[in-house]
């Protein structure tokens, strides 16, 4: 299924390809909420802007949010004063914080209609035995000088044993909120290609920078890589700080008279709940069934606890929209935004925003706008890409060595688990054909696709997801459909497709 956001928004601006060769003062690559907030601000301030989109607008990670616009991170604040000290944290919070106003103040100017809503957001524990986390964080929040609060009653159809609340966090619909941003920088002189894919950039003279795409050149001083996941894998070396995590969201229409407020569980299994206007009625989102991208999955563990959890608040209900979503997250929980690489200067990038992009991408925007301007922001060091800290998270950058091993070399040697009629129809598998693994799927029809098992990002053997009929990559989160067609970065290239003919 798609998901509400894509289907309920009807499109009212349509780009180009990029088919020539143009030059610009900046060129973002990635048409996502980060990549046309950055475009937003800069055109209106007479920057001469072309934004590259792989897809189609928000098509990606935008349009699969649960499109929560808060400073909540889940619990966050005890572990940044814990690691990096207070005057981090609050900072971190401030800067969440402004960036809410700061995308009022956008839907103000613009008269953006986009369901925007204040509403107070929770984190909240059915367990005695996880209040003391609440209350810990509490705390934390409170010597930031924030106002949260603990509060033992909610509009959820349950009862709790506490949550902390920040009142005046927000939701909206993004696709509707992209649409204008698009028009904004569209009137601002900008160009926006869409269906284009960028596959290199190549410094040039004078600090300028060549950006390729569908064989055709962009020619621009500035680049913003606002593409999700960092393609570029030298400099910078993202694919060794981040690791890609996917989750599931259905859309209810209970029958029932549904609760203000957005919720979110602090342990697994976590469920994030939050409600939605559709057709001139509230819908029900409840978000949850994380795992690493990669990981084999099945309806038991994504959709179906979803589906029970709905079912059994309201047994009358209706699921309308499923869809899933990737979300990039750093060893050290904090983004990443700022100069690409020390040695590419004039290359920007923002990643890793951990679930929480809406409030995160406005953030990220304005440092690099304030950059790109020559002006200092409070905030950039909170977030620098060259940071060299301790690792903290040790056990997660031990699981990615020991996945990108496996799947780069010893899982390539293993002999495949599974022969080709026992894949059933609608299913996939990796087999071996003359002593060369092959990814097969089945349509329901029986029909047969066949496709090198091999990431084309950096080569990993790529695993069969059940759910969404897709091949995704272990290591670093990539997605081909079961043709082979690319779906996600980092990867930029599709597969290669078998004649089993030839085999």
């Amino acid at each position: 299924m798609n998901s509400l956001w894509l289907d309920s928004n009807k499109k009212s601006n349509t780009f180009p390809s990029l088919s020539s060769d143009i030059e610009a003062d900046i060129c973002i690559i990635g048409a996502g909420i980060f990549g046309l907030t950055c475009a937003y601000y800069l055109s209106n301030l007479g920057f001469k802007v072309v934004v590259l989109e792989k897809d189609d607008i928000g098509e990606k990670t935008t349009g699969h949010t649960t499109a929560k616009i808060t400073s909540q991170h889940s619990l966050f604040y005890d572990y940044l004063i814990n690691s990096y000290g207070k005057k981090f944290a609050s900072d971190y919070l401030e800067a969440n914080e402004k960036a809410i106003e700061n995308i009022k103040q956008i839907i103000d100017k613009e008269k953006i209609k986009c369901d925007f809503e204040y509403q107070n957001s929770y984190v909240y524990t059915t367990k005695k035995s996880e209040l003391g986390a609440i209350k810990k964080e509490i705390a934390a929040v409170q010597s930031l000088g924030f106002p949260c609060e603990f509060v033992t009653k909610t509009g959820l159809p349950f009862e709790i044993e506490g949550a902390i609340c920040f009142k005046n966090q927000a939701q909206f619909h993004p696709l509707k909120y992209l649409d204008s941003l698009c028009k904004s920088v569209i009137s601002h002189n900008g160009k926006i290609f869409t269906n284009t894919t960028v596959i290199n950039i190549e410094e040039s003279n004078n600090y300028t920078y060549l950006i390729s795409a569908n064989d055709a050149t962009v020619k621009s001083k500035f680049v913003i890589v606002a593409t999700h996941y960092p393609f570029i894998n030298f400099p910078g070396m993202y694919f060794l700080k981040m690791y890609q995590s996917t989750s599931y969201i259905i859309a209810v229409d209970t029958k029932k008279t549904l609760f203000n407020g957005m919720y979110i569980n602090d342990t697994n299994p976590i469920f994030s709940y939050r409600t939605v206007k559709y057709k001139g009625k509230k819908l029900l989102l409840i978000g949850g069934g994380d795992h690493k991208t990669g990981q084999p999955s099945c309806y038991q563990d994504t959709y179906g606890p979803l589906e029970q959890e709905a079912k059994k608040f309201y047994p009358d209900c209706e699921v309308l929209y499923r869809w899933n979503t990737r979300d990039c997250i750093s060893l050290d929980k904090i983004p990443y935004v700022g100069q690409y690489s020390s040695s590419m200067p004039n290359v920007f990038v923002g990643t890793g925003f951990k679930k929480w992009g809406m409030s995160l991408s406005n953030v990220a925007a304005n440092i690099i706008v304030d950059d790109i301007c020559e002006k200092e922001n409070k905030y950039s060091y909170l977030f620098k890409p060259s940071r060299l800290k301790p690792i903290k998270n040790r056990d997660e950058m031990k699981n990615i060595l020991v996945q990108s091993t496996n799947s780069l070399v010893l899982n390539k040697f293993k002999s495949a688990n599974m022969s080709f009629d026992e894949i059933q129809n609608d299913s996939g598998s990796i087999i071996e054909i003359n002593h060369e693994k092959v990814g097969i799927y089945k349509n329901p029809d029986g029909k047969i696709f066949a496709v090198k098992p091999i990431c084309t990002h950096l080569g990993c053997l790529l695993s069969w997801n059940d759910v969404d009929k897709t091949w995704d990559c272990p290591c670093h989160g990539s997605r081909f459909n079961y043709q082979g067609k690319n779906l996600y970065d980092p990867a930029f290239k599709d597969l290669d497709v078998y004649d089993l003919s030839d085999k």
